[in-house]
């Protein structure tokens, strides 16, 4: 589009969403752990939803039938909820026709934002490769934005979105500001295990989790998925 370049965008936090809720589409990244949850889930056949907050997702679940309530809040895991945001424990579940109800800290709540974008979409190192491929040339601007987990931009995350961000430049997208541009070149041609630097890491390490950190950086572009909103649900493209 000569005298209007596509553009893309990198930021973080759920409240950075009103940024671009015109004429963008909007990429939500938590790779440790919503994200990759979601995209795990619904990649085994499971309906999956995601709600912003404890009381949101205990409605949603008391409309479904057998609903596995799933999530973690502050680090821990709600009450009366079946299992905390582990990608790597809902992947050895075979309970696949019950829907699943993700809350978490940041997450979610990024997701819940991205609803009233004109293009939501999930990424995680899943399937960041595919996600990029399918942005190009279909909307001319696009926002990757990270969860921000206690006001963070963690590792995982800042990786995540430059490398959709990097793909996209690479097919001729202009960096819609420095800080964009520096955090591609920051993360170009880094290693997934470079997140192990990570706060997010070092959570899961004190907390006996690293099972999930295991899958993650074992599961990188293993699916040619596209994961989008529609309304709370998040459905294969």
């Amino acid at each position: 589009m000569k005298g209007n370049p596509c553009t893309v965008a990198i930021d973080f936090l759920p409240g950075s969403v009103e940024r671009y809720r015109s004429g963008y589409a909007v990429v939500a990244i938590d790779v440790i752990r919503a994200t990759t949850t979601l995209a795990t889930g619904v990649e085994l056949g499971r309906r999956c939803y995601a709600a912003p907050d404890i009381d949101q997702a205990v409605a949603r679940a008391a409309r479904l039938k057998r609903p596995l309530l799933v999530g973690e809040v502050g680090g821990n895991m709600p009450l009366g909820f079946d299992m905390t945001n582990s990608p790597a424990a809902l992947a050895l579940r075979s309970d696949v026709e019950r829907p699943m109800i993700l809350v978490s800290s940041s997450g979610t709540q990024l997701i819940h934002n991205a609803r009233g974008c004109e293009a939501g979409y999930l990424a995680c190192f899943r399937n960041y490769e595919a996600v990029a491929a399918h942005l190009t040339g279909r909307h001319p601007r696009v926002a990757v934005i990270g969860a921000g987990t206690r006001g963070e931009f963690r590792e995982e995350d800042q990786m995540c979105c430059a490398w959709i961000a990097l793909r996209l430049m690479q097919a001729g997208y202009a960096p819609q500001n420095s800080s964009t541009r520096e955090m591609v070149a920051r993360w170009n041609g880094a290693s997934p295990d470079a997140c192990r630097v990570s706060k997010s890491v070092a959570y899961l390490t004190q907390t006996d989790q690293l099972d999930d950190l295991q899958f993650i950086l074992s599961h990188v572009n293993d699916l040619d998925v596209i994961f989008t909103l529609d309304g709370d649900q998040v459905v294969r493209s």
